[in-house]
């Protein structure tokens, strides 16, 4: 079986907040936990995704930058992040918590394409979602920035939740001013 995150700094890769452990850092995970979550969405979660939870369930990255290959209403080049969803639903950032991946569809009108994992600075102007269209409920989705501001322009990403994490970058990698 091969070991996803192989190698990665998983200490290194969480900002340490009070924010955080109010708003998106859910209890530690459970096999139990992660399967009444799939049940209530309706997507098989990848596991890339549920084994880095289990580090650390949700919080705010140190690195919140993403590169994109197309321009969003965020910037030319990348995106940027505010923090990634706990699985479960006790956290406001959590999947199933009051602003979890339902939130999104229902009360902004996201397109129903997946599962909205990570929030953006815009307060909800843009997202970022698991990507379930081309490989359906139960393969593995690419991950897509949905830009409302943008008439919810998709803009992919990267090709898995593992791909997204390791391509995470500090504010510096970015010329802000191009």
């Amino acid at each position: 079986m091969v070991k996803v995150f192989a190698g990665f700094d998983m200490a290194g890769f969480w900002e340490p907040s009070e924010y955080a452990l109010k708003e998106y850092i859910g209890a530690p995970l459970t096999d139990e936990a992660v399967a009444a979550v799939e049940r209530k969405l309706g997507y098989k979660l990848p596991t890339s995704y549920v084994e880095f939870m289990r580090f650390q369930n949700g919080g705010i990255p140190c690195r919140t930058n993403h590169r994109a290959k197309e321009r969003t209403s965020w910037s030319h080049d990348h995106i940027a992040i505010t923090g990634l969803y706990s699985i479960g639903g006790d956290k406001p950032c959590s999947l199933l918590g009051e602003f979890g991946s339902p939130f999104w569809t229902e009360e902004w009108g996201y397109p129903p394409i997946g599962v909205y994992f990570a929030d953006c600075p815009s307060a909800g102007h843009d997202m970022v979602c698991l990507d379930y269209r081309a490989c359906g409920p139960t393969g593995e989705p690419q991950v897509v920035h949905i830009d409302q501001e943008w008439d919810y322009k998709i803009v992919v990403l990267a090709a898995s939740f593992e791909a997204f994490i390791h391509g995470l970058e500090d504010d510096g990698a970015f010329d802000e001013d191009a």
